[in-house]
């Protein structure tokens, strides 16, 4: 079996993609991919990694884990997606890099799925926007503390993913920017299902449900079905031209409030998050999915 694990990152859909993949839950079913609900997995997974710390898997768990998430559905690709499958937000940052336990915790996905083949699935995210997030519930002390110990300029995703892929060289991964994800969203989901094309899959403009405004979605999916035969780039090109004249800007707006953020660092932060996003993809071994 082909098992995906969607790690987030933290921030960056809010399980959205989750909801938008349920949506097709039955038709993916009738084709051998199964997306079963968070609370088939989510505990499950977390309370089976942390019995990995002290011992080895029993030698059935892997068919205990999947009959307990599968319940009798039969599937030959197995969607599970977890923004904490790397830990809570406060285990995003440390040693300065981000998520250092990642590689722990594919190895031990690996060994509970023994003998399924593992890829990962992971939207990336600008640090300018994704440190203030993470460190949202911290004290100011503590975000000093951690900014101090792991310094914003030095941070890169492509130092993360060069690690997951050094030590676990047989594991597929997929990356996307966060940033991208309205004009791609339909490129992701049938990634995840495997699929060729997305153009029948239900939730394809889910994302674009709080950032364009209703008149914009309207007259968007019009345009879309009159022109059937534009692909996925293309889509993706109409997609950004609609949001720049119906986006509603409240929705995508955020507030940055970290000791020492000023527009100058998030100007340059956002520079060198450019930069290594075009080192990733270049890195074997990872599909980078991108407009």
């Amino acid at each position: 079996m082909k098992v995906i694990l969607h790690a987030g990152a933290h921030h960056t859909d809010s399980d959205r993609l989750l909801k938008s993949l349920l949506k097709n839950k039955q038709e993916f079913s009738r084709n051998g991919i199964a997306v079963p609900g968070p609370g088939k997995y989510r505990t499950l997974i977390k309370e089976s990694f942390v019995a990995l710390d002290s011992a080895a898997p029993a030698d059935d768990a892997r068919d205990v884990i999947v009959d307990a998430i599968l319940d009798e559905e039969k599937a030959d690709r197995l969607i599970l997606s977890n923004t904490h499958f790397f830990g809570s937000p406060r285990f995003a940052l440390g040693d300065g890099k981000l998520y250092p336990l990642a590689t722990r915790r594919l190895r031990q996905a690996q060994q509970l799925f023994a003998g399924d083949s593992l890829e990962l699935f992971l939207a990336i995210c600008n640090p300018a926007t994704f440190l203030p997030n993470v460190m949202s519930n911290a004290s100011k002390r503590q975000q000093q503390d951690l900014l101090l110990n792991n310094p914003a300029r030095e941070i890169r995703w492509s130092d993360m993913l060069k690690h997951v892929r050094s030590i676990l060289p047989d594991l597929q991964v997929t990356v996307w920017c966060y940033e991208d994800s309205p004009f791609i969203w339909s490129d992701i989901l049938k990634s995840f299902a495997g699929l060729a094309t997305a153009k029948h899959l239900k939730g394809r403009f889910d994302l674009l449900d709080d950032i364009m405004s209703e008149a914009g979605l309207k007259r968007l999916r019009a345009y879309l079905a009159s022109k059937p035969e534009l692909t996925d780039r293309q889509i993706a090109k109409v997609i950004a031209a609609f949001l720049e004249k119906y986006a509603i800007p409240e929705a995508i707006e955020e507030e940055l409030d970290l000791p020492g953020w000023t527009d100058e660092l998030v100007d340059e932060l956002t520079f060198l998050y450019d930069h290594d996003v075009s080192k990733i993809a270049q890195i074997d071994g990872i599909r980078f999915l991108g407009p």
